[in-house]
């Protein structure tokens, strides 16, 4: 296949929050269904035709698996019957389909700790994609693993609550098997599918030269969840021994590297105050500290990703938290950048504007106040709650600096050379 990457071809792109937690939090009676809190479920169309609006081809969108897949091999078609054919055929918008986006459905017990997960969740990839083949071809078979394997598998902080790294490593090892098993259903399905992968990459520096080694782990275990699926960890690899000491099965690390599945477009998600850390040592201890980053963290970023996957790339998700003037900022120090790197080399190939319009934090889960007071400003839309109480999706002035960027390709971001992919 080929992926155009001259600016004609670019994939503009916005995205709506959809972190689906469905699973009730224990002290507050809360779940976290970010289309809910947002009031997506009721005002889809119109914030369909928003992003529309922008002159985008191409949207990061997901669906809740929670709600499509209510049973155990069953399946409700009710939402994506709607949405899909009204996106792509109305509005002339190609979804990239996203699968998982944090939460598993109720009846899955112990979630991604569950031995099962596998099957199930490339059950109902399978199943969506044979349904819907002749309407989509991008799919992202689960967002973000590294703060999945994270929050539900060392910190406890979603289910199944697991914690230390045997937690880490047990939903690494469960979540790299579902994502290869969803490929491969992907591809029986649709064999010419492409697969935008999306991570939460971070930025990881250090002045400390006795902290090498620790670095020189963070920065490796930042890929380990995508060099699982593509077949990359064997006997060799630097982390393969810590996997086996923290609880891999030796034989899921055989079966996937023995079955390795391809990555068409590798996409990093970056945001300036989340994904940028320092190593120092703290009582003994290397620990991470979160610092605002800017322009030259995304860049090491996006080339840290080139030299290590060799493969086109895409911005997943991008933007920042704050006022209007300081998201507009980054978004023209973020293309800038784009830009820079696409003319050295590094074949980007889009640029995803995340969220469309503000999202809930996931604090909303275990507080307790209204839901206004857990919106983040992060969009090219404000989320405002008049007194009436529907969320008023208010424009900024980056819906036209966006909307200018799209109209105006070369400008924005250079060009590009054709890159070939295997098919």
């Amino acid at each position: 296949m080929q992926i155009g990457t001259g600016p004609e071809q670019f994939l503009w792109a916005v995205g709506i929050e959809d972190t689906f937690v469905p699973q009730v939090a224990s002290r507050t009676g809360r779940v976290l269904d970010e289309y809910e809190l947002t009031q997506h479920y009721q005002l889809w169309r119109e914030d369909l035709a928003l992003a529309a609006s922008l002159g985008i081809k191409t949207m990061r969108y997901g669906f809740p698996w929670h709600i499509v897949n209510p049973a155990p091999g069953v399946f409700d078609w009710t939402w994506p019957d709607q949405v899909l054919p009204h996106l792509i055929q109305e509005l002339g918008v190609e979804p990239i389909v996203d699968f998982v986006h944090y939460g598993c459905p109720l009846w899955l017990e112990r979630e991604f700790a569950n031995p099962d997960y596998p099957k199930w969740v490339a059950e109902y990839i399978h199943a969506f994609v044979e349904r819907y083949r002749g309407l989509t071809r991008l799919y992202t078979p689960l967002n973000e693993p590294l703060i999945t394997i994270r929050f539900c598998g060392y910190t406890g902080y979603w289910p199944p609550y697991l914690r230390g790294w045997r937690g880490y490593v047990r939903i690494l090892m469960a979540v790299a098997e579902g994502m290869s098993r969803s490929i491969e259903a992907i591809h029986s399905a649709q064999p010419d599918a492409v697969i935008v992968q999306a991570e939460a990459s971070s930025s990881n520096a250090c002045d400390d030269p006795s902290l090498a080694d620790d670095l020189a782990f963070l920065r490796r275990r930042q890929f380990l969840p995508n060099d699982l699926v593509l077949g990359r960890v064997n006997d060799g690899h630097p982390l393969a021994n810590w996997l086996l000491h923290h609880g891999a099965q030796p034989r899921t690390l055989e079966q996937l590297l023995a079955r390795p599945q391809e990555i068409d477009i590798v996409g990093a998600n970056f945001y300036p105050g989340m994904s940028c850390f320092k190593l120092e040592r703290h009582n003994g201890a290397a620990v991470r500290r979160r610092y605002y980053g800017g322009p030259a963290e995304l860049r090491h970023v996006l080339e840290a990703y080139h030299t290590h996957y060799q493969r086109p790339m895409m911005i997943t998700e991008i933007s920042t938290t704050g006022s209007v003037a300081r998201r507009s900022h980054w978004m023209h120090d973020s293309l800038a950048v784009v830009r820079d790197v696409r003319q050295a080399g590094v074949p980007v190939v889009g640029y995803t504007w995340w969220p469309l319009f503000s999202l809930v934090t996931w604090q909303y889960r275990r507080g307790q106040k209204l839901v206004e007071s857990y919106l983040a400003h992060m969009g090219l839309w404000d989320l405002q709650a008049p007194p009436e109480g529907s969320l008023r999706r208010a424009a900024t002035p980056l819906v036209d600096q966006y909307t200018s960027a799209v109209a105006r390709p070369r400008e924005s971001i250079g060009d590009l050379p054709v890159v070939r992919l295997e098919g």
